[in-house]
C-alpha cells in the first residue's frame, strides 16, 4: 500500500483531465484506490473475489453494501476493471484481480467514462423507464470490453416497478452483461433482487487502520502531523475512509500545513479527551464542584453541552471494554492517557456502576439536544450523575441488607463505601436506636417476602403463581392448554391440549425461572396425562349440579319452573360471592321473591 500514492498520482498524470484547474485534488479522490490490493479493511471480498476468479466462477451480479464512505462505488469500479482487464501490449487473458500496470481499459473505467461501463445513480434514474432501457441496451454486445457493465449506485431507490421490471434480465443476462449494484439500505431491496445477487458487506474501517492510512499520506503529502490529531480524525470518521481524508483535508488547511491534536478539536468542536477523563473522574468521585468546573471551563471554550456527555459516554463506553476485553488498551487510536488512566478507572469500578452511568449520560444527550438551555440542562445531567455515583447500585444495597441484619448490631455507617457492607442507604439511623429500628423493621419484611421463593408442587400452584404476577394470559393457558405428566422440583413434564400456543413450554420456563429464582425446565411428554385444570373444574361443577339436581326440593323447583336451568352451586352463606366458573346472564331479570321462595 506504501506506492498506493505514487500510483494514484502516475493515474492523474497519464489520464490528463484528471486534475482540477488550480493542480489541487482532494485527498478522497488522489488517493482514492485502483486494485483490490489497495483497498483498507476490506480482507474479506477480495478473498472471495480472488477465489471466485482463480475458479472462474463468476457471478452475473453483486450487490455491494455498507455504510456512508467504505468505498462500495470505488470497490464497484475496480470489479469491473478487474472484469474487463487486458494488458496494453495484448495478449488477451481473461478475468482477474492481478492488475501490477494500467490496462486498455483501466483509465477509461476509474474515471467513469468507458462506452460499456455504465454507471447509474438509481437516486435520479429510478422508474420503470430507465430500467426499460437497460433492459433493451443488453441485448447489444459490448463496443471494446469483454462485458458490458451496469453499475447502479444506491439502487434501493429504485421503485418497485423497476425492481419488477428489472427481475427477468437480472436473472438470465446475456453472457455479455454483468450488473454491481451498490446500496447503503439493503434492507430496503426486495429477496427476490436479493437472491439473485452475490452479496459482499463492506465493513467499518477499523481505527488503527486509518490512522496508519493517514500517517501514510501525511508522509507522502509532506505534512507534519501529530499522532493524536490523527486518533481524532479516525474516532470521528466513524470507520469511513472518505470521512477520515476530508476530516484530514480539512485539517492541513485549517493549520496551514501542520495538523496539530488541538487545533483539530477546536476544528470539531470536541473537548480535551484528558479533560474528559478529568471531568469524569470528578464525577465518579463525587465532587460535584469540581465537575461543574470543568465542565463550565470546557463549555467557555466552545464545547458543545451534548458533545461532552457524548465524549463521557464513549470514555464510560471504553471503560467497560477495558474491564471485559484488555486488549482493547492497545488500540492505536487511543491516546496515552485514555490507556494509562482508563486502566486504572476501569479496575476501581463495576460494571453495574459503568452499565448506570451509561444509561443516565445516554438519557442526558437527548435531554440536552431537546433543552433550550443544554448547558443547564448538561449540568443537571452531571449533579444527577455525581449523586448516583455515591448510591451502591441495587446487588450492592441488597448484600449490604443482607449483611446489616445477619450481623445482629446496629445500622451500618453512613462513611462507609458500598463494598463494605455500609452503603449510604441509613443516614436517618444517625437520630437514634429508635429511628433506626423503625426503619429497619419494615425493611426486613419486604425483603423476605421477596426472598422466599414459592413452593409448587402442582398445576394449580403454577396457575396461582401466574395469577399473583398478574400474568392473566399465562394464567389462562396453564388452565385450559396443559396436561400433568409429572413435576418435581425444578422440571415440569406435561402434554399438550389441542389449541395449545407454539410458544406455550419455553414462555412458562421462562417465566416460573424469573419468579422463583431457580431454574425450570418445561418438557413435552409423549403421554396423554391427566385432564387439564379447566376440565377438572368443569367436571367437579357438574359433579356438584348433579348432586344437587338430586336433592327432592331442588327436583319439586325444576318440575314446577320447565325449562329452568341450574347455573351455579355455592356453599351455604356465599350467597353474595362470585360464581365458581359460570357467570349468571346479566340481561336476565331478577327472580320474583315470591319465586325464591
Amino acid at each position: 500500500m506504501d506506492d498506493a500514492p505514487e500510483r494514484a498520482n502516475k493515474r492523474g498524470a497519464e489520464s490528463g483531465g484528471l486534475q482540477d484547474r488550480d493542480g489541487y485534488r482532494a485527498l478522497a479522490r488522489k488517493y482514492r484506490p485502483g486494485t483490490f490490493a489497495e483497498l483498507i479493511g476490506q480482507d474479506a471480498i477480495v478473498r472471495t473475489l480472488t477465489n471466485a476468479f482463480a475458479q472462474g466462477r463468476i457471478a452475473q451480479a453483486y450487490l455491494l453494501t455498507g455504510v456512508r464512505g467504505v468505498g462500495k462505488t470505488t470497490t464497484a469500479r475496480i470489479l469491473a476493471r478487474a472484469l474487463n482487464y487486458e494488458p496494453k501490449e495484448g495478449g488477451g487473458g481473461g478475468p482477474t484481480l492481478e492488475m501490477p500496470v494500467l490496462g486498455r481499459h483501466c483509465e477509461a473505467i476509474m474515471e467513469s467514462r468507458h462506452i460499456d461501463v455504465i454507471e447509474m445513480d438509481a437516486a435520479s434514474h429510478n422508474g420503470v423507464d430507465d430500467v426499460r432501457q437497460i433492459n433493451e441496451a443488453v441485448r447489444y454486445t459490448p463496443v471494446s470490453a469483454r462485458y458490458k457493465i451496469y453499475i447502479l449506485d444506491e439502487v434501493h431507490m429504485f421503485s418497485k416497478p423497476a425492481f419488477n421490471a428489472l427481475l427477468k434480465t437480472l436473472e438470465e443476462p446475456p453472457p455479455h452483461v454483468k450488473f454491481i449494484f451498490a446500496t447503503t439500505q439493503v434492507r430496503d431491496i426486495p429477496v427476490t433482487v436479493l437472491s439473485r445477487c452475490q452479496r459482499f458487506d463492506l465493513k467499518r474501517v477499523e481505527a488503527d487502520a486509518i490512522v496508519k492510512h493517514l500517517a501514510e499520506i501525511a508522509d507522502k503529502e509532506k505534512v507534519k502531523v501529530e499522532p493524536e490529531a490523527l486518533a481524532l480524525i479516525a474516532r470521528a470518521a466513524e470507520g469511513s475512509v472518505r470521512d477520515s481524508l476530508s476530516l484530514f483535508d480539512h485539517a492541513i488547511a485549517h493549520g496551514g500545513g501542520t495538523v496539530k491534536a488541538e487545533e483539530v478539536r477546536t476544528m470539531l468542536g470536541l473537548a480535551d479527551r484528558a479533560r474528559v477523563i478529568d471531568l469524569f473522574e470528578s464525577i465518579m468521585k463525587g465532587d460535584i464542584a469540581a465537575a461543574l468546573g470543568e465542565f463550565r471551563a470546557q463549555y467557555e471554550i466552545g464545547a458543545d453541552p451534548a458533545v461532552i456527555l457524548t465524549d463521557l459516554a464513549e470514555f464510560t463506553h471504553l471503560l467497560t471494554r477495558f474491564k471485559v476485553l484488555p486488549a482493547t488498551a492497545d488500540d492505536r487510536s487511543l491516546i496515552e492517557a485514555e490507556r494509562k488512566r482508563g486502566r486504572e478507572m476501569a479496575a476501581g469500578l463495576s460494571i453495574q456502576t459503568l452499565s448506570r452511568a451509561w444509561q443516565m449520560l445516554t438519557k442526558g444527550i437527548f435531554e440536552v439536544q431537546g433543552s433550550g438551555k443544554p448547558a443547564q440542562a448538561a449540568e443537571m445531567v452531571l449533579v444527577r450523575l455525581a449523586y448516583a455515583a455515591e448510591l451502591p447500585t441495587p446487588d450492592e444495597a441488597l448484600k449490604a441488607l443482607r449483611e446489616g441484619d445477619g450481623s445482629g448490631g446496629g445500622a451500618p455507617s453512613a462513611g462507609a463505601k458500598p463494598s463494605d457492607g455500609g452503603p449510604r442507604l441509613s443516614l436517618a439511623a444517625d437520630g437514634g436506636g429508635a429511628t433506626a429500628r423503625a426503619i429497619r423493621q419494615p425493611a426486613r419484611e419486604p425483603e423476605a417476602s421477596a426472598l422466599a421463593a414459592p413452593v409448587l408442587a402442582t398445576l394449580e400452584d403454577v396457575a396461582a403463581l401466574a395469577a399473583a404476577k398478574r400474568d392473566i394470559k399465562l394464567k389462562h393457558a396453564v388452565e385450559h392448554f396443559l396436561r400433568l405428566v409429572r413435576m418435581e422440583e425444578g422440571r415440569l413434564e406435561i402434554a399438550l391440549a389441542p389449541g395449545a400456543p407454539s410458544n406455550l413450554t419455553g414462555e412458562l420456563g421462562t417465566k416460573l425461572t424469573e419468579w422463583t429464582g431457580k431454574r425450570w425446565f418445561v418438557t413435552v411428554s409423549r403421554e396423554a396425562g391427566s385432564e387439564t385444570l379447566a376440565a377438572a373444574a368443569a367436571a367437579a361443577r357438574e359433579a356438584k349440579k348433579r348432586d344437587v339436581r338430586s336433592d327432592p326440593l331442588v327436583e319439586a323447583v325444576l318440575k314446577r319452573f320447565p325449562g329452568a336451568e341450574i347455573i351455579a352451586v355455592t356453599k351455604p352463606g356465599a350467597a353474595d360471592a362470585a360464581p365458581e366458573a359460570e357467570a349468571v346472564d346479566p340481561d336476565m331479570p331478577p327472580l320474583d321473591p315470591e319465586d325464591e321462595r
